[in-house]
């Protein structure tokens, strides 16, 4: 269970505590970078909304639960999270265990604003219930694509391993490139050990590789490979899930984790909100705060309001998605229904491919926005 402290003279609250639930990955498989990352911004937004009075003079509380990257860990934990009487569910970023906790808050008439999984199919049927901040994986991963179309790069190998999440961001690729003249190659990472894969971009002339694989096993060898390969000196590395956003990747690889384009969902420019939270996350985390910080706080951020005009009843907060209209630290969010997406969907999220800066790595540069 987490409660972020109270300021000395912060906005008063009294009576029982309103409860959202959040699921997190803070160990391992689960990316525990990320988790730490959503996490502080869960908690940064609760304690601001305590220092205002909390929900009708109720303190906000956030009852955590660790999912580390496994389906039946998070749906055990909403079914527990249930049980104690949270109001909302929050969170998650892994997109496989996001749709296994999405489908049983949905089973069990949980409110659940997934911060940042992609999955298109976070439920397999339309549900009331269930909401998301981050873009869906068919937008986002079509924007990536057209920046390398418009790159140069039309023979594309995908470097896959076995996942609902990587075979869905492959169809996409392939749906969205074929038709425009490319060429996507699909190597199995069940088979293929990270060296093997310099040969198979040789032999299938591709000019990208994207890397749909776990973070640091196998991304960073088969990264370190192809680098030190001189017949790939000209192929561009990507990683569409994110990889290089977190301080781990430059760390295990230094200058060779530059100039690795991956998706954001950031502005181009933050607002005041935005500023004033990213201030405050880096000097929580120690370091920039990546955008699943911001996602963070901006779902404790809708949750509130819409506890503040709904009440803690689960039924009529379900029922309010279609009327949030809140400021985020990224932008206007609201909800709505997107053709092919069964959940209510903030549609208008921020898309940016970007990539560490070989000159400065430890710079951003935003090659494209979609």
């Amino acid at each position: 269970m987490s409660t972020p402290p109270r300021r000395p003279g912060a906005g008063r609250t009294d009576g029982s505590a309103v409860r959202i639930g959040a699921l997190v990955p803070l160990t391992r498989p689960g990316w525990v970078e990320a988790g730490h990352h959503l996490l502080a911004g869960l908690e940064l937004a609760v304690g601001e909304v305590n220092d205002a009075g909390g929900i009708a003079g109720r303190p906000l509380e956030l009852v955590v639960r660790d999912t580390a990257a496994d389906p039946r860990r998070a749906a055990a934990a909403v079914d527990e999270l249930a049980g104690l009487g949270v109001a909302a569910l929050a969170g998650e970023y892994h997109s496989v265990v996001a749709r296994a906790a999405a489908t049983r808050a949905d089973a069990l008439g949980l409110p659940f604003l997934c911060s940042s999984a992609v999955l298109d199919a976070l439920t397999e049927q339309p549900t009331e219930r269930v909401a998301r901040l981050s873009p869906p994986q068919s937008r986002g991963w079509q924007v990536y694509a057209d920046f390398f179309l418009g790159a140069g790069h039309s023979r594309v190998a995908v470097a896959a391993q076995p996942s609902v999440y990587w075979a869905s961001g492959t169809r996409v690729l392939r749906d969205h490139l074929t038709p425009r003249g490319g060429t996507v190659v699909e190597l199995d990472m069940s088979a293929l050990a990270p060296t093997a894969v310099c040969d198979e971009l040789v032999e299938h002339r591709a000019t990208a590789l994207l890397l749909l694989v776990g973070h640091p096993e196998p991304a960073v060898p088969i990264v370190r490979s192809v680098r030190s390969d001189e017949r790939l000196a000209e192929v561009l590395i990507g990683a569409p899930a994110g990889q290089p956003e977190f301080t781990e990747w430059a760390a295990l690889l230094g200058d060779d984790g530059a100039a690795v384009p991956f998706l954001r969902y950031l502005p181009e420019r933050l607002g005041p909100l935005g500023t004033r939270v990213e201030a405050t996350l880096s000097e929580r985390l120690a370091e920039a705060p990546s955008f699943v910080a911001f996602e963070g706080y901006d779902t404790v951020t809708v949750l509130a309001e819409m506890l503040r005009a709904r009440g803690a009843d689960r039924a009529r907060t379900a029922a309010s998605w279609p009327r949030v209209d809140v400021t985020g630290t990224r932008g206007r969010i609201q909800f709505s229904r997107v053709p092919g997406i069964s959940v209510w969907q903030w549609a208008s999220a921020p898309i940016q491919v970007v990539d560490r800066d070989p000159a400065r790595p430890g710079r951003f540069r935003i090659l494209h926005t979609g």
